[in-house]
This record gives structure tokens, sequence and C-alpha cells, in this order.
């Protein structure tokens, strides 16, 4: 089954295990990529053998929103302190209203986040750069688990 992108949150762990929506976004990054092979080729191979690295998120994880100094506000109270986020892929929606539900993915992990401005240009939308800087390994879990 495909999906496209339209319910994709940005969330933050509140306590206790409850996420609310952080912050419209608009770009999530690459949650990972292929594995760099590490040669283990002995002298007595007849080819180039490799065993897979560790995975690799790609160091911090950016992120891309309209710029709204409220939300910027927002962001600015997460700086430097080590929280719990995740991408969530569904929602539901009721009266023009969307809550997001994760029914179709979770994606959770650790880190420290970071707010940026970004660069400005003629005819185009203001916006703001958020880096989540993972410290643990990206967990995804399926449906509204």
């Amino acid at each position: 089954m495909a999906s496209n992108t339209f319910k994709t949150f940005l969330m933050n762990d509140t306590g206790d295990s409850t996420f609310e929506k952080l912050v419209d976004v608009k770009e999530t990054p690459d949650l990972g990529s292929a594995p760099e092979g590490l040669d283990a080729t002995t002298l007595s191979d007849p080819m180039k053998v490799y065993i897979s690295d560790i995975v690799d998120p790609g160091g911090t994880l950016e992120f891309t929103a309209n710029y709204d100094p409220e939300d910027y506000a927002k962001l600015q109270g997460h700086v430097g302190k080590k929280e719990k986020y995740a991408i969530w892929l569904g929602g539901k929606e009721s009266g023009g209203t969307i809550t997001p539900d994760g029914s179709l993915g979770k994606f959770s992990f650790e880190g420290e986040l970071s707010v940026w401005l970004k660069s400005s240009s003629v005819s185009a939308v203001r916006e703001m750069g958020i880096g989540i800087t993972p410290s643990t390994q990206i967990e995804f879990s399926k449906g509204t688990e």
C-alpha cells in the first residue's frame, strides 16, 4: 500500500511517554542510509569480502518548518535538553482537525534540539531549520502501538 506524506508529524514527549505535536514541519530528513561495507578480505579470498558497518543516521537530523515567532520561541525552550522525539506517520481527521496517531508508523529516539532562521530570498516563504542530534537508536513501531 502506498501513501503520501500528508499527516507527517514531528512529536515531542511531554512526560510519561505522552507525545504531542511539536510544530508543523515541511520537510523531514532521512532516518538512516545504507550501511558502509567494511573490507574484511583476507589474502586467502579470491575476491574482496565485505561486512556491514553499523547504521549511521547521518548526524544531526534536519527538519524544515515555516518561520513563526511563537513556534520559534517554543522550540528555543527545548534547545540543549536531551528529550524524546518522534516522527509519526498518520493521523485522524474530524471536523477539520487533524490529530496525529502514528497509524502508519512511529520512529522514536532521544536527542538534543537546535533551531535557527534559514536564509531568505525574493518571493519565498520565511523558514526555520530544526536540528535534532540523536543520542539513541531510532526505534520503529508499527501502527498505533
